[in-house]
């Protein structure tokens, strides 16, 4: 497996601990809802909705090193979980300021800063991958018979403890230099303010197609260079006293997403629409219908740019622009709202009474105008440039939506087109995207895929194929093993 297409194998499996956000949003935000000024010290059942979110948000470096594990491992099982697991505690117990003390026979107050941070995201990626690699490779082991009860699955913890021994001695001399650097990078944005947000939104859709942004999100988003902009906004006012969290800055690398995914891209949306052809509005209505709300709504917007992604490149990489443009005017403006899992109505909603989120309501007043800008620049750049976006194909029929609704024969059709369960090597899937291994990718019907729903394709490699299906993802994934 090529670098790029083990990249995005990293990136699948971070969706499964990035997947529980959501709930220590809903669980904080319902509770910040309840007694916004006094995180829980004036009302019992508010105090217990916030501390309930705050134990995921706290545990997010181990959550990391358990999901990774377990998304990376080739059978999903149980035993790589508990290897991750592992693995976590060995490497942060012998790194703790305390251990390398004492191992190193310094004083405490001598042990590089680096330490106090060694349990973070970082870390528990780097476990995650390591133990699943382990678990992939020994957990078909046989030893004797007099050991056989360690066998298989059983080997793999055992395994993983010993072999973070060894990694944990590389670490204690790397990690420092490893740390310093993300806190440099890390820095040198947060140095830039506004500026530097916009930047990373940028970069953030422009890593998009090949599935790697969440890397670069676990720059910003959680403590891997001290930034930890998601946690930190989640923790509102406790935020506010430990003096992590402050008003006006904290939530500025999330808060201009909301313009761009509730507004921006359902008016470029409406401009694909009123583009194409006249015989083929209605197809395209339903397709950009859909798109545009789930962009709006929960904030998942890969339907709608792979959309044009690849068949007008020229208006992604305007896409790209607005973002930068939308994240720099509202950490400028200081308007500010967070999410726990994308910047949709529902996490607008429930990030509204955190006491870090700020005039959030001009965010909407921003999104109007983003909505206008994306309509009729876009409309403008398809027209000029005659792009073949949906709907002004010469000789392509429009991606319909898939006619059946029983989710195992689409399942058995996609199998068809992709070449058969023969031609599968690996099936995996993400929120949005079925993310496969192919023996022959040249026998894949890219068209077919897309009459069948699929709103584009990704190649990455000689090997790998993403499907971008929406929703229905890991839907169909889970048919299509079972089928198998």
């Amino acid at each position: 497996m090529n670098i790029l297409g083990y990249l995005q194998k990293i990136g699948r499996a971070l969706m499964v601990p990035v997947a529980v956000l959501p709930a220590a949003a809903i669980l904080m935000g319902i509770g910040y809802w309840i007694d916004p000024n006094g995180w829980g010290g004036g009302s019992p059942v508010a105090a217990f909705l916030i501390k309930a979110g705050a134990a995921i948000i706290d545990s997010m470096p181990v959550l990391f090193a358990v999901g990774v594990a377990y998304g990376m491992s080739k059978d999903k099982d149980g035993s790589a979980a508990l290897a991750g697991l592992v693995g976590f505690l060995v490497v942060t117990t012998l790194l703790s300021p305390g251990a390398v003390a004492q191992i190193k026979g310094i004083p405490a107050d001598q042990v590089p800063a680096a330490f106090a941070k060694i349990s973070n995201q970082f870390v528990g990626i780097l476990c995650g991958v390591i133990a699943a690699e382990l678990y992939n490779r020994f957990s078909s082991v046989e030893l004797h018979k007099a050991l056989a009860f360690f066998s298989g699955r059983r080997l793999v913890p055992i395994v993983t403890s010993v072999v973070m021994i060894v990694v944990s001695f590389i670490l204690m001399a790397v990690w420092p230099v490893i740390y310093g650097g993300l806190v440099s990078f890390g820095e040198s944005i947060v140095s830039l303010g506004s500026t530097g947000a916009g930047i990373y939104a940028f970069f953030n859709r422009l890593l998009i197609p090949v599935g790697l942004h969440h890397a670069l999100n676990s720059v910003f988003w959680f403590d891997v260079a001290g930034i930890n902009d998601i946690p930190n906004f989640l923790g509102g006012q406790s935020s506010i006293d430990a003096g992590k969290g402050i008003v006006g800055v904290t939530g500025m690398y999330q808060a201009g997403f909301f313009p761009i995914m509730m507004f921006g891209l359902p008016g470029a949306a409406l401009a694909i629409y009123h583009s194409a052809k006249k015989e083929n509005k209605e197809k395209v209505a339903s397709i950009m219908i859909a798109a545009a709300f789930a962009a709006f709504f929960t904030g998942v917007t890969e339907p709608l740019e792979f959309s044009f992604m690849f068949v007008a490149p020229v208006l992604y990489v305007i896409h790209a622009l607005l973002t930068g443009l939308s994240v720099f005017i509202a950490a400028s403006m200081q308007w500010i709202a967070g999410f726990g899992f994308s910047a949709g109505l529902v996490d607008m909603v429930l990030s509204s009474r955190n006491p870090l989120a700020t005039h959030w309501y001009m965010l909407l007043v921003q999104g109007l105008v983003f909505f206008g800008l994306y309509y009729v620049v876009f409309r403008a750049v398809i027209v000029k440039f005659n792009l073949k976006t949906p709907g002004r194909e010469d000789d392509e029929a429009v991606p319909a939506q898939a006619q059946t609704t029983d989710r195992t024969e689409l399942a058995r059709q996609y199998l068809e087109v992709l070449g058969g369960q023969e031609n599968l090597v690996t099936i995996d899937a993400c929120i949005t995207r079925l993310r496969l291994t192919l023996k022959d990718r040249s026998i894949v019907d890219e068209r077919k895929l897309k009459a069948l729903g699929a709103a584009g394709v990704v190649k990455l490699g000689e090997q790998n194929l993403q499907v971008i299906l929406g929703p229905l993802a890991e839907i169909i994934a889970g048919e299509m093993k079972a089928l198998r």
